[in-house]
């Protein structure tokens, strides 16, 4: 454990403030990307069965664009490979989302009419 506490000792030692920023990004961007889970795990045993709420795929969305903005400005093909394709399903599940709500309100709204 004293190996890896050195290390990151070193690691911020020689970090630029620029770099510092960079890494506050790429954490509230994880802090985000993770919290997805708990709000799922949350809903779901509100309602006692599993059920994936809108804000998981904001939190998806707003998450995975801010690690892959971290990880284009730190040029690692790893985290860039790994959020890029995420982005386009959560966006994906947003707009269907939000196609189905449209479709539901234009039936209420019509068969009132």
């Amino acid at each position: 454990m004293m190996h890896l506490i050195e290390r990151w000792q070193a690691y911020f030692a020689g970090m630029q403030t620029t770099d510092m920023v960079w890494l506050l990004i790429g954490l509230v961007g994880q802090a985000m990307f993770m919290m997805r889970f708990v709000v799922q795990w949350a809903h779901s045993e509100k309602h006692q069965k599993s059920v994936i709420p809108i804000s998981f795929w904001y939190l998806s969305l707003a998450g995975g664009l801010t690690v892959l903005a971290y990880g284009l400005h730190k040029a690692e093909p790893v985290i860039i490979l790994g959020q890029l394709p995420g982005t386009f399903v959560y966006l994906r599940n947003l707009i269907l989302i939000r196609r189905d709500k449209a479709a539901q309100s234009q039936a209420v709204h019509g068969s009132a009419v």
